[in-house]
């Protein structure tokens, strides 16, 4: 049997009532209200509130805010009228139970029109993208046209000049290998002459030196002295020189590896291997892969891309039980926990990732500003809005060129606003 709420709280004016609904420690959502022109539904199980208001109502336009244990209602009102009450007095059970098939009918009436309005302008959106998209490709397959053809006439402009300076280049080189025949013509000539005048004239001083060199025997020649032989020095004694290298756990050489990278990989390894030769005897049946806290991070970002955030959080878990001091596995295990509303969780992960990205420096701005927007929208989701207000804040101080975060920001300012008035 439902428990019936009966305290509640209301005022009006000649346009509105506003009614206050206390919980009692249950937690509503706007799923689990109904308005409609004159009928309004509030099923918290075991909690139930139901109402048959006194007049119509602009259902459209009435609100209702969910926070500090109560559900506040503004119900605008068709016709300016003070209300006697808030419900229908001496109403027998015949019409309530209309009133209330009534509503029903009207809802469903209207959500099937909202569907089909949606069906029609998505319709309508697709059409226009398709016209749109059909232009695009049109105009991109003219612009390709045109520049095929400019690029054409380019060419054939280039071809055409080309065949030009080729012909001056031949008549340019017929000249110029005339010219050269002819003077090279010149010389023979002018040597020829000169010839065949010392032929005539022989030279009687250089007859006489000839003869002078060919007497007498006591001439000298460098090739009849008597050469030193060099002394060479004595061969080398033979010796072998040992190396001994040392062991490397990575194939490749010292000098194209990086030894920061190595050093807090083997790290990574070693922590992993005590981890699961201590305490986690659960893990040995696992794969060798399947032990590496980057490869189970790695597992956990495909799930979440696949939409398997439960999946997802399990390879977070395990790879976080491997290795405790990654702060990527908290800040990844915080979104899918924002998934799959374990809000509480999100914000001790997005904390455990804060708390890891210490110092703050900028190769880490872009995590912090995950870990507190991603605590800040838990905060926000549970009406912790001065929580969340202040996540907001230090992601904009960290990064203040991000507009949706300030968009954000602003949302929830005035969130708290509206809160504080109708409190």
């Amino acid at each position: 049997m439902p428990v019936w709420l009966r305290e509640h709280s209301w005022r009006q004016t000649l346009t509105a009532v506003y009614l206050s609904l206390p919980l009692r420690g249950a937690r509503a959502t706007p799923a689990n209200i109904f308005c409609s022109e004159q009928y309004l539904k509030v099923s918290i199980p075991p909690f139930l509130f139901e109402a048959v208001l006194y007049a119509p109502i602009d259902d459209t336009n009435s609100t209702a805010k969910i926070g500090n244990g109560n559900i506040f209602f503004t119900l605008y009102k068709k016709e300016p009228a003070m209300w006697d009450s808030l419900t229908l007095a001496n109403a027998d059970k015949e019409k309530l139970q209309y009133l209330r098939e009534n509503a029903v009918l009207k809802a469903q009436e209207k959500a099937k029109q909202e569907t089909e309005a949606k069906k029609v302008t998505k319709q309508e959106h697709k059409k226009y993208a398709l016209e749109a998209t059909m232009k695009l490709e049109e105009a991109e397959r003219k612009r390709i046209e045109d520049l095929k053809e400019r690029e054409r006439q380019k060419v054939a402009e280039e071809l055409e000049l080309w065949k030009n300076q080729q012909k001056d280049g031949d008549k340019y080189k017929s000249i110029q290998k005339k010219e050269e025949l002819h003077q090279e013509v010149e010389p023979l000539k002018e040597r020829k002459n000169e010839n065949i005048n010392k032929t005539r004239i022989p030279n009687e001083a250089t007859s006489k030196t000839r003869l002078k060199s060919t007497r007498g025997h006591g001439s000298c020649s460098i090739f009849s002295q008597n050469l030193k032989e060099e002394q060479l020095p004595a061969p080398r004694v033979a010796a072998t020189i040992k190396v001994n290298f040392t062991p490397r756990v990575f194939p490749t050489a010292l000098r194209e590896s990086r030894v920061a990278e190595e050093e807090e990989w083997l790290h990574k390894q070693a922590e992993a291997r005590r981890i699961i030769n201590s305490d986690l005897s659960e893990l040995e049946d696992l794969k060798e892969e399947e032990k590496n806290p980057d490869w189970l991070k790695d597992k956990g970002n495909k799930m979440f891309a696949m939409g398997d955030y439960l999946g997802a959080v399990n390879a977070y878990n395990l790879a976080v039980r491997l290795n405790n001091k990654l702060p990527l596995l908290y800040l990844n295990r915080a979104a899918c926990h924002l998934k799959l509303r374990n809000l509480h969780k999100a914000i001790e992960d997005s904390s455990k990732a804060l708390e890891l990205l210490t110092p703050p420096v900028p190769d880490n701005e872009k995590a912090r500003v995950k870990a507190h927007v991603r605590r800040g929208t838990a905060f926000c989701q549970l009406e912790l809005y001065t929580e969340g207000l202040q996540d907001y804040e230090a992601a904009l101080k960290i990064d203040p060129r991000d507009k949706n975060i300030e968009k954000d920001a602003e949302k929830i300012r005035h969130l708290i606003q509206g809160t504080v008035q109708s409190s």
